[in-house]
């Protein structure tokens, strides 16, 4: 375990030096999304992990996320507790949130993924944990992308607020 938290800080404080040695190039405005509080939380763990569960659909086979509102403050570290309690797959697509988030791990069965996700596919019964930390306030759209499933109802919005000045 240490050796893999070794390897993680090594290649979050790697990227970290190319954002700073990009923003020297193009210019301070790419940095901002960097917050202070974020990297700390990364790099520490000391930021109180926030859990929120969310299902894919029900059990009498509606088509919905389980809430489909979803809040998140910049900086903050948090697990999303995904399941599927229907009978058929369902997926967790949020590209331009994932985008603006910076993943740590995602966790389903025996297999831990790192790196960045833009999609989840979720079996009937499966459960995956996304551990992240959002980057970039905004508002963003969540969706199944198996076909008509958005249209009948399968779709939500994750919200990233600011973080505020302690």
């Amino acid at each position: 375990m240490f050796t893999l938290w070794r390897g993680l800080r090594f290649s979050f404080h790697w990227l970290l030096g190319l954002a700073i040695s990009l923003s020297i190039v193009i210019g301070v405005g790419a940095l901002p999304q960097f917050s202070g509080r974020a990297i700390a939380a990364v790099l520490s763990h000391s930021e109180p992990l926030i859990e929120i569960s969310v299902h894919l659909g029900n059990s009498t086979e509606e088509l919905k996320f389980v809430p489909d509102h979803l809040e998140f403050i910049a900086g903050r570290r948090y697990k999303l507790v995904l399941d599927n309690p229907s009978s058929q797959k369902h997926y967790f697509t949020a590209k331009d949130f994932a985008d603006a988030i910076w993943t740590q791990k995602v966790e389903a069965g025996n297999v831990e993924v790192k790196g960045a996700i833009h999609e989840l596919e979720l079996k009937p019964g499966a459960i995956a944990e996304w551990v992240f930390v959002p980057l970039k306030s905004g508002t963003y759209e969540l969706h199944c992308s198996i076909a008509g499933h958005s249209e009948a109802g399968m779709r939500g919005v994750l919200t990233v607020a600011e973080q505020q000045p302690v």
